[in-house]
């Protein structure tokens, strides 16, 4: 099923036949989530959401997922990588011009560490006169990172990836208290353990219940820039 939807499974011949196009872009990171999730949290979460708002609206199709990006702030995790804010948006900025063809892109964003690269990104795209948007999650109350919500999603799409036996507390303070010192000396300066919450009693069930909200969310958001960009 998520090949039928999937860029690079489809023939040039089949995307140019296409009346209407949007390009749905994943994009997530490789960075520490605690000992119980994987380093592809954030790629996996909006790889799903791609797959599920491609099964809705026939005019999308999703792009290779970019899944290392902006996690400078994760440094001094093992296994991290990181291109920076400067080199990622260089390359969103070419990746919309490349993608001319289609009617508009959309950035289905996983990781919040993206955002300036994405901003950039947007500015130009705007400035060229290219359709592209930027669409983020938010789910009200939810902690910030490798918690309670990111694991309950994560036991929702791939249970086999998370060690519910090594969730352990992290630091519980909202982000607005954390930012100084995040910024100054990134995420090791605020948790130890790399997690912003408590995820020891995540749930698939709510993990499902948080999707839900996600999916509708980008849903209504792709329909309504799909619209400004022209389909009828």
């Amino acid at each position: 099923m998520a090949e039928k939807h999937a860029l690079a499974s489809i023939a040039s011949t089949d995307i140019a036949a296409r009346d209407f196009t949007v390009v749905a872009v994943p994009l997530g990171s490789c960075e520490q989530h605690g000992a119980h999730l994987p380093l592809g949290t954030d790629s996996i979460v909006a790889e799903y959401l791609c797959q599920q708002l491609a099964s809705q609206l026939h005019s999308i199709v999703i792009a290779p997922t970019i899944a290392i990006s902006a996690s400078g702030e994760h440094a001094g995790f093992a296994g991290t990588l990181s291109v920076g804010t400067e080199a990622l948006s260089i390359v969103l900025t070419e990746l919309v011009r490349s993608a001319d063809w289609a009617d508009a892109v959309i950035f289905v964003n996983g990781h919040g560490g993206n955002a300036e690269a994405v901003a950039r990104a947007l500015r130009t795209a705007q400035l060229e006169g290219r359709k592209a948007f930027a669409w983020w999650p938010s789910l009200p109350d939810a902690d910030a990172h490798a918690g309670f919500a990111e694991t309950s999603m994560m036991l929702a799409i791939a249970p086999h990836l998370v060690d519910m036996s090594r969730a352990e507390k992290g630091n519980t303070a909202s982000l607005a208290e954390l930012e100084p010192v995040l910024r100054a000396e990134g995420v090791l300066g605020v948790s130890t353990n790399g997690v912003l919450g408590d995820p020891r009693h995540a749930s698939a069930q709510q993990g499902f219940e948080y999707l839900k909200q996600l999916q509708q969310s980008l849903c209504d958001f792709a329909v309504e820039h799909c619209v400004l960009a022209g389909k009828p």
